[in-house]
């Protein structure tokens, strides 16, 4: 695991550029007055961050992260503990995962193997946790006042936790089903096939997830399962290698009290977070190239250069440097060449595998068919680039201006949600000096040749492991755990690099008035109202960002009118986004980004970044729509990677594909991946170049700006969208997409899949689009969730995935339960949801109003919870104007509906949701259901 380092206990001077922004930080070691705390801190934060910070040691040696937040509407915790599934003794290999589930399953002074979830659940809240190669981290958030009752609980698991014996089977199959739910991630099963060719000493190359086979119970002599579960806990979880990390809305010296109280007795054996001394990859064995097959019709290679950890270097971040030269896509870069060529559509490159000692430098490019037959040419262009880096790449000025961006980055960062935040803070704190806690990620203190030129050294060509992926490879070798067909090549051919490659121009994108304005609206306001055409504006100032973000919808009547002008609307919100990658890429690294996306009425562009220079990207944006030429190679760029969405559909997650099937049964117009496919095949270049003609020559448009933009800019920056987009049409014209009545009595529908497991999706739908009906179902969901999860999971281990909850299509209401399970099948499992829905009868109209009280409030807290990025309220405040009826309070309005529905109300929206049942059901070889066919016999929603 991460070797822990040594950092000086002296506190670092401020960087003169940190200093420039305005960031202070003063250091704070002094003793607490609270009993059981040892010493207080204080970490670097942003100038325009308002929260109050507390770095706690308790006197158990825990380090506590304290973050009070009066705005935030969530309370959030996380534990991270200092050891994972590196740990795994080789003789339990899932064990440090199989212990976070047991941790959930009661504790002395909360037996009940549900306490905690139905706590949290009841309380508006939400939890979960992972387990990852160097930590484990425990995570909740809740309503604000029930904080302290879910500490009670949430410490008690590093306290006295019971390690259910009655519950070790069940959680073993949980386990074991959630390493089936995963077994045909492609990301595991590359990694299976890597793992085969690195160095087997070192731990990470480990079955990590855990199954039946390996948590078998253990031989007569032997200590028992849950005997070496205890043992593990004992040996590992301690407070030494333990981090905390609170966000709430209560003052500092409340949160410290509650923590010192419930955490302190904690114990601490004086462990240190383990160390692995092994490389992941012996030199001798380098260089690998490696094969492996992909079940997605998808192909990539990956060129990973072993290098040292460098979060030794983590004030410097020389591979940040690296990572963006090579990275680059703009004009000259690797990906520009290659997709010139025809070869790949995407490239990444960065820091990826590491253990604290050793770490993988990798470089990730997306292939296309033509770029599989050419890796080697492929090969010989990065390592050409490598070389133009090294020649004429470390220059002090492209360091300066990554440190400039991040700085920036830094100084208006907009925190996520609590629970987000915590995790973050959490991990963080357990790898980083405290006062760098909410930095490190940001540091860049100075150019360093020295190190940058290591770190360049490595990327080598004696120092590869270069491992392509894609369906056409076949192999007897299959690696042990996800079943990937794989081979080791003994050499490969000497590649000829592609022409033209150079390095980026100074950035010109990087934004220079970053004032903040003052005055924020409580909801958009109507800008302008024209025939065609329609702007809202919001201007915001909480978010202490001097950003913006647009929302342009430009709707056409026949945007899916048939599967044919579906595509074409793809293609065209596609070729936009590809069209723009080159130019507009420093755009996005200077913090801007213009996204285009197809939907049922046309396409919607998505442009956000800082107030200053959004005005000409606006306008290279529409005119690029307008104007541009659409060149063949682009055009079919972009149509293979819609047809290999559509081609790979039966292989993606089997509860996507249900929710999709879901959506095309009860939603209309809708195509099926199949049918967009099969048009996607008929279509030319000159297709899309008269589509484009005909869907601008008849628009409708909805505009709305949200952020730190006054009035007068956004009406200037409005007036000139509808200038180039000259809209004509009006809202009437354009089609809506229509919610479908669900058929009386229970029906089944089975997706198109390839997939080995079984699921069934039950949907109960409601019979009104009123806020009250709405708010009705939304409470019953709240009811349902907690012991529909417990009974088909904890207790009769159907599998890893159930949940149950709230699911609206549109504005109609519905109550959506899934369970997917790897050995269960559909019938079994439907046959388990009647019996549970038979008690849930029986248990609603027992249910008073006194019981269902805290059900409502949850509801209501978590319908008003406040939006925590800009980003979150412009697409919130966006949605309410796909509606006829524009009200941006709808939202407010159900959640205080949702305070006064009565229980015998409930029932009543009970009965009506028991009347209406589909059921999206699979079973491995399936016959398909015709589901246009079914849908073709609904009527729309009733209003």
């Amino acid at each position: 695991m991460l070797r822990f380092f040594s950092f000086s206990p002296g506190y670092p001077l401020v960087s003169s550029a940190l200093l420039s922004l305005g960031v202070l930080y003063i250091p704070l070691a002094n003793a607490s007055s609270t009993d059981g705390v040892s010493q207080v801190e204080d970490p670097i934060v942003s100038p325009h961050d308002e929260r109050d910070y507390r770095l706690l040691t308790l006197e158990n040696g825990l380090q506590t992260l304290l973050v009070s937040d009066p705005q935030a509407d969530k309370a959030a915790t996380s534990m991270n503990i200092r050891v994972g599934s590196a740990q795994d003794p080789e003789d339990l290999q899932g064990l440090a995962h199989f212990l976070e589930h047991m941790l959930f399953l009661g504790t002395e002074p909360f037996p009940e193997s549900d306490a905690y979830q139905g706590y949290i659940s009841r309380n508006a809240g939400s939890f979960n946790a992972f387990t990852a190669p160097q930590d484990t981290n425990y995570f909740f958030d809740i309503e604000p006042s029930a904080l302290p009752g879910a500490l009670d609980r949430f410490s008690a698991f590093f306290l006295t936790p019971l390690f259910n014996a009655d519950k070790l089977d069940s959680e073993r199959n949980v386990v074991h089903s959630e390493y089936m739910a995963r077994i045909r991630d492609e990301g595991r099963r590359e990694n299976d096939a890597l793992n085969q060719v690195l160095n087997q000493e070192h731990p990470m190359t480990r079955f990590a997830v855990g199954s039946r086979e390996t948590l078998a119970d253990r031989p007569d002599g032997e200590l028992s399962l849950r005997e070496r579960v205890i043992e593990f806990y004992r040996q590992h979880y301690d407070a030494s290698v333990m981090t905390l990390a609170i966000v709430a809305p209560q003052p500092l010296d409340t949160l410290e009290n509650w923590v010192a109280e419930r955490f302190v007795d904690i114990p601490n054996h004086g462990l240190s977070a383990p160390e692995i001394d092994v490389p992941f990859v012996r030199d001798a064995s380098l260089p690998i190239y490696l094969q492996r097959q992909s079940l997605k019709d998808r192909r990539q290679v990956r060129f990973h250069f072993p290098i040292p950890d460098p979060i030794r270097d983590y004030k410097t971040q020389p591979t940040q440097l690296l990572g963006h030269l090579l990275g680059d896509e703009g004009e000259g870069s690797i990906l520009a060449l290659l997709r010139d060529e025809g070869l790949a559509d995407g490239l990444s490159a960065g820091t990826g595998r590491r253990d604290g000692q050793n770490a993988f430098f990798t470089v990730s490019v997306s292939l296309t068919p033509e770029g599989a037959e050419r890796l080697d040419d492929i090969e010989a262009t990065l390592f050409a680039a490598i070389n133009n880096i090294r020649e004429y790449g470390l220059d002090e000025w492209r360091y300066q201006e990554q440190a400039s961006l991040r700085e920036q980055a830094f100084r208006f960062q907009q925190p996520g949600a609590p629970s987000q935040e915590a995790t973050r803070l959490a991990m963080n704190l357990s790898r980083y000096p405290a006062e760098d806690v909410q930095y490190a990620s940001y540091r860049m203190d100075g150019f360093d040749p020295e190190r940058h030129r290591a770190y360049l050294d490595a990327l080598a060509p004696d120092n590869l492991i270069r491992v392509y992926s894609g369906p056409d490879v076949e192999s007897e070798q299959i690696s042990p755990w996800f079943n990937t067909q794989w081979r080791r090549l003994d050499e490969v051919n000497s590649g000829n690099p592609l022409a033209g490659l150079s390095l980026p121009e100074p950035n010109p994108f990087i934004a220079d008035d970053l004032t903040l304005l003052e005055g924020s609206d409580e909801q958009p306001q109507a800008l302008i109202e024209a025939r065609g055409f329609r702007a809202w504006h919001m201007q915001e100032e909480r978010f202490n960002t001097p950003k913006v973000e647009w929302r342009i919808s430009l709707q056409h009547p026949s945007a899916s009118y048939s599967a044919e002008e579906a595509v074409l609307t793809r293609l065209l919100a596609n070729w936009l986004n590809d069209s723009l990658n080159e130019s507009l890429y420093p755009a996005w690294l200077a913090g801007h980004s213009v996204d285009s996306y197809a939907h049922s009425r046309g396409i919607t562009l998505a442009l956000s970044g800082w107030r200053d220079g959004q005005t000409p990207l606006i306008e290279q944006t529409l005119s690029q729509l307008a104007n541009a030429s659409i060149s063949a190679n682009a055009f079919e760029r972009v149509k293979y990677q819609l047809q290999r969405e559509w081609r790979n559909a039966p292989e993606s997650s089997l509860t996507r594909q249900a929710q999709r099937a879901l959506g095309e049964a009860l939603l209309t117009p809708q195509w099926s991946s199949r049918e967009l496919l099969a048009a996607s095949q008929r279509l030319q270049i000159h297709h899309l170049e008269d589509f484009r003609q005909r869907f601008l020559e008849k628009l409708y448009v909805d505009a709305m700006a949200v952020g730190n933009l006054s009035e007068d800019q956004a009406e200037q920056q409005a007036e000139l969208i509808r200038g180039k987009l000259r809209p004509r049409l009006t809202r009437d014209a354009i089609s809506e997409l229509t919610p479908l009545q669900a058929k009386a009595g229970a029906s089944v529908l089975r997706p198109d899949s390839t997939r080995d497991e079984s699921l069934v999706l039950r949907y109960l739908q409601g019979n009104d689009t009123s806020l009250r009906h709405q708010a009705a179902v939304n409470v019953l969901a709240q009811w349902l969730e907690t012991p529909f999860y417990q009974r088909l999971r904890t207790e009769e281990q159907l599998g890893y995935i159930v949940n149950a909850g709230y699911s609206p299509l549109l504005e109609a209401p519905g109550l959506a339960m899934i369970v997917q399970s790897p050995d269960t099948p559909s019938a079994t499992i439907a046959e388990r949801m009647d019996a549970f829905l038979q008690e849930a009868d029986e248990r609603l109209e027992a249910l008073d109003d006194e019981a269902l009280a805290p059900y409502r409030q949850a509801v209501f807290e978590r319908l008003t919870q406040r939006d925590t990025r800009l980003e979150a309220l412009a697409n919130r405040h966006w949605q309410a104007t796909a509606l006829k009826e524009v009200e941006f309070n709808r939202r407010e309005q159900r959640a205080e509906r949702a305070l006064d529905i009565s229980a015998e109300e409930l029932r009543k929206v009970w009965s009506t949701l028991r009347k209406r049942q589909l059921d999206i059901r699979f079973d491995p070889d399936d016959a398909k259901s015709d589901i246009r066919a079914f849908r073709e016999t609904l009527t729309p929603f009733s209003r």
